[in-house]
């Protein structure tokens, strides 16, 4: 017998797929498909079920199996062929709501876990990375700039919030910044840890170990509805096939909203493109380090293995696929020409290869949702990876999505939860 939930909640219809992406993603491009996985056609039995085949996806499916759970992962596109192929993959602790303002909304001991959390997971990626070998994960440094002088004062207390909980920043004045990078601007704290890596072969690397050992991985497979027991969910496919498993994960990207009775974070729109090969003498600092400002929007920067610049930014409300494509080119010059402005010595070599846009979330807080929610009860739990440094999240996320299915506590899951 099911659980008696609300009308629609025991056969959920799934969320229609969205467009999330516009243009030519570069890491799509660069590596292609780099493996067919087969959809699913027959019943099958598992432990935990995982909606959703892109980074967040495999990251929970990768702890999962490290720890002993029989998994299977289901995606109605290809692998990684979401919001992934379009993320830039900036792996920074930095989250977009500042540490002094998580303390003034959830005390300075969860700002302090919240950022210090997140400079490990960088970390944890790099230990995951390794074992793959060839994704492209590099650590970097990480060059925070105020925008405007006004910024500056923000931009000390929080340099020195930072410090005060044993984060590694160096304040950086405008005589040494301009001496260290080149820009021209009032300060920047400067943060030795942060790291690049290929998002979408992570995800595919990730995914194509754990289908040699044995789990479940199934590409162009739609779940349709979601039928919650007291003791398994059973999730059914479009074409008839039935998952029966203990748990289910919610791990569908933006898509994942379309489960909930109400919006947690807002949709949005970012640009970015991808230059040709620049030669390392031109890059200079860049090569090693990553670059974002203070204004909101923010411009944001790093290099690949092969020594281009991606670039992104000139974020909109416009989340209208068509409206979205329409300004990809106009965006792109935007960003060009920012680009330009911050490092001239780079304007001869700024000829974009590849540009494109991307859906992403914001919730009000800059924090992610990982865990139960009230509407499915305990046995469906969600990773929603949502804001800036999503690939973070979702590292920590694997391990709330761990701990909630063992019934263990984590030390993050209510600052992550939804009832915060």
């Amino acid at each position: 017998m099911a659980i008696p939930l609300p009308a629609g909640i025991v056969h959920r219809i799934g969320p229609q797929p969205m467009d999330l992406k516009s243009g030519y993603p570069y890491w799509a491009i660069k590596n292609g498909l780099l493996r067919a996985f087969p959809p699913l056609e027959q019943d099958l039995r598992c432990d935990v079920a995982i909606i959703g085949a892109g980074v967040t996806g495999a990251l929970v499916a990768h702890d999962l199996v490290e720890h002993g759970h029989e998994v299977a992962v289901l995606d109605q596109r290809d692998v990684g062929w979401g919001s992934t192929c379009a993320s830039t993959a900036l792996l920074q602790y930095e989250i977009d709501t500042h540490m002094t303002d998580l303390a003034k909304a959830f005390g300075v001991a969860n700002a302090a876990l919240a950022y210090g959390s997140c400079v490990d997971a960088i970390d944890q990626i790099g230990d995951v990375a390794r074992s793959l070998r060839d994704v492209e994960f590099q650590p970097m440094q990480s060059l925070y700039f105020a925008s405007r002088p006004r910024h500056r004062k923000a931009l000390e207390r929080e340099c020195q919030l930072r410090a005060q909980y044993g984060i590694d920043v160096t304040w950086l004045d405008a005589p040494s910044l301009l001496e260290f990078s080149g820009i021209h601007a009032p300060c920047a704290i400067l943060s030795a840890k942060a790291a690049r890596v290929d998002p979408y072969r992570l995800t595919y690397r990730l995914l194509g170990r754990l289908a040699n050992q044995g789990a479940a991985i199934h590409d162009h497979t739609r779940v349709e509805a979601l039928d919650v027991h007291p003791r398994h969910v059973e999730l059914r496919t479009s074409n008839g096939a039935v998952i029966h498993c203990k748990h289910a994960v919610i791990a569908a990207g933006y898509e994942s909203e379309g489960f909930l009775a109400r919006p947690l974070a807002k949709n949005r729109s970012s640009y970015a493109f991808v230059t040709e090969p620049i030669p390392v003498e031109a890059l200079g600092v860049l090569e090693t380090t990553l670059v974002w400002e203070s204004a909101r929007p923010y411009i944001y920067l790093r290099t690949t293995g092969d020594h281009r610049l991606v670039a992104g930014g000139e974020d909109d409300d416009i989340d209208i696929p068509a409206r979205r494509d329409a300004r990809v080119a106009m965006k792109t010059g935007k960003l060009l020409r920012r680009l330009a402005a911050l490092f001239p010595r780079l304007a001869p070599h700024l000829q974009p290869s590849f540009c494109w846009a991307g859906t992403f979330a914001e919730t009000e807080d800059g924090l992610p949702y990982f865990g139960i929610n009230s509407r499915y009860g305990k046995r469906v739990i969600f990773a929603m990876g949502y804001g800036g440094n999503g690939t973070v999240y979702s590292m920590l996320g694997a391990a709330i999505v761990r701990a909630t299915i063992e019934a263990k506590p984590h030390p993050l899951a209510e600052l992550f939860g939804f009832n915060r």
